[in-house]
């Protein structure tokens, strides 16, 4: 008898068309830099987290919103190749997002963003119907920031996800508006797991430290924090337990839409049933395959190719 297929994540976020330039490790203006790359690939936190929660042969649905232009229906064919479920795109009157990114030779990147049809996306609580839910046991908020409109419906959202049955999880990513816990702080009851890097942690729970910053949250009503450590891996307080797992060693060539694949590969763990521990560690394995390539998702591999590389992937000891 074949295994049965884990249930589904729906998963809410942004669709954005990324155009890479690397490296650029200084810029001059009145002048001319020679790169080595400029290319283009899928961009935006719900879409690289729908990707490989696909790519890791976890059903997946995105609830998100494209322009009309042919920037949108390039990616919206891209998410389907990989096996994500658009039905829940909507296409709007208007531009895609679109992300020009200036990657440095040690992988930190540069942003010039235009949020187009972003801008007005999911501009309304969003209604969990039965053909939404449909096949999906999970919801995950992927970087409400970067939705201004939805931003204020999140508390509601969540909410309803919960009383639909779904499990939650969100990943904060940066608040350019500076409001942080002003408009996270009433959905952290309502998300069962929570995906922070550390500066986000700390402007959060205004907490120094990961640990304190993650203990913190968890006290405003997070169920599970995961601290993003970068290069050292990543922190996990729950409940009922805290540890930290360390980051497999590569070459970093781009650090564009690590922290989506990493949660992406956490969430595909737990789909699986596997405990928060081996969620971790398959987490940064999808983290540290995404940073050896340019653009987010092109260095992800299938669930057991991923397996087979965590196998001879070297574990860094301490950190760097």
């Amino acid at each position: 008898m074949g295994q049965m297929k884990p249930a589904g994540v729906l998963c809410a976020g942004n669709i954005v068309f990324d155009m890479l330039v690397h490296p650029v490790d200084q810029l001059r203006w009145g002048a001319t830099t020679w790169v080595e790359t400029i290319g283009q690939s899928m961009g935006g936190n719900g879409a690289n987290t729908s990707y490989t929660l696909a790519c890791l042969g976890i059903p997946v649905r995105l609830r998100a919103v494209v322009g009309d232009d042919t920037f949108g229906e390039e990616l919206l064919s891209g998410l389907r190749a990989a096996g994500v479920d658009t039905h829940a795109v909507e296409r709007s009157r208007g531009a895609t997002p679109t992300t020009i990114a200036l990657v440095k030779s040690d992988g930190s990147r540069l942003f010039l963003h235009k949020p187009g049809v972003s801008l007005h996306a999911l501009a309304e609580p969003l209604e969990f119907t039965p053909l939404l839910l449909h096949g999906m046991s999970h919801f995950h908020v992927a970087n409400p920031f970067s939705l201004p409109a939805f931003r204020k419906h999140l508390a509601e959202t969540l909410r309803r996800a919960k009383q639909a049955g779904l499990q939650t999880s969100l990943d904060a990513a940066w608040d350019s508006q500076g409001r942080w816990l002003q408009d996270l702080g009433p959905c952290l009851p309502d998300v069962g797991t929570l995906f922070v890097n550390e500066e986000e942690a700390h402007l959060l729970s205004g907490v120094e430290g990961a640990l304190e910053a993650a203990r913190t949250l968890r006290r405003f009503g997070a169920g599970t924090v995961v601290v993003k450590l970068g290069a050292r891996g990543c922190l996990v307080v729950s409940a009922t337990e805290e540890f930290q797992v360390p980051a497999f060693e590569v070459e970093v060539l781009d650090t564009t839409g690590a922290g989506d694949c990493f949660a992406g590969g956490f969430l595909a763990a737990l789909q699986r049933g596997l405990s928060l521990r081996e969620a971790a560690r398959i987490a940064n394995a999808a983290g540290a395959l995404s940073v050896r390539r340019v653009g987010a998702v092109g260095g992800l591999l299938g669930w057991d190719d991923m397996q087979e590389w965590m196998r001879s992937a070297k574990v860094r000891a301490t950190a760097p």
